[in-house]
């Protein structure tokens, strides 16, 4: 019964730094697009990155992962994946090239979802590559936001932000591909699950009827 109990635990160390940038998407959104608040925006997306780090670190050394982390990292990170390119690219900080690129590969992937689901899966593994490209991402973001201003250390920073996002950007799209090709063998070697389904039993003759 402990590890179903554990696994089941909601305040964990994890979740409430998930729920904390999740809480704190809005206010990203609210500081870029009303207040203009670089300095604000660039501390969220840095904590946001840090913390997206160290609770996969911290669930495993005190021993606190749990179902809810499970769904709530990814989803979060996700967001973030989404909100900020629109943001960036609302704000004029990067080209809407970039950020349709981003929400086109996120596109794609979730209309794959039914497929998994044909098989009884919601997801498929992580890819190292996928890992590494959402982190050359999310160090990249706060790097090109600090590069926005006039002084030479600044855009020196900003070029070095471009360069995690286009890395990032590549590794990306190349996540996805692998991720297609895992999709194939899923489809190919897993069955169907409706079609696997043992036939419902015969419903029992009602009065006046013959077995």
């Amino acid at each position: 019964m402990e590890p179903v109990l554990a696994q089941n635990r909601v305040l964990t160390v994890p979740n409430v730094l998930s729920i904390a940038r999740l809480v704190l998407i809005p206010v990203f959104i609210y500081l870029m697009l009303a207040e203009h608040a670089t300095g604000w925006a660039v501390a969220i997306l840095m904590f946001s990155g840090v913390s997206d780090w160290a609770d996969g670190k911290i669930a495993r050394l005190l021993d606190q992962s749990s179902k809810l982390g499970t769904l709530l990292d990814p989803a979060v990170d996700r967001l973030y994946m989404v909100t900020v390119p629109i943001v960036f690219g609302l704000s004029g900080i990067a080209p809407w090239w970039f950020i349709i690129a981003l929400l086109a590969r996120d596109g794609l992937l979730a209309l794959t979802l039914p497929l998994l689901w044909t098989r009884g899966l919601t997801a498929l593994p992580v890819t190292y590559i996928g890992k590494a490209a959402t982190f050359a991402l999310m160090a990249g973001f706060p790097l090109v936001l600090l590069g926005q201003g006039d002084a030479l250390w600044s855009r020196i920073v900003g070029w070095f932000g471009w360069a995690f996002l286009i890395w990032g950007l590549y590794m990306y799209l190349w996540a996805f591909v692998l991720y297609l090709v895992q999709m194939a063998l899923v489809l190919r070697e897993m069955p169907n699950v409706k079609r696997t389904k043992p036939p419902s039993p015969p419903a029992a003759p009602t009065a006046g009827e013959h077995a």
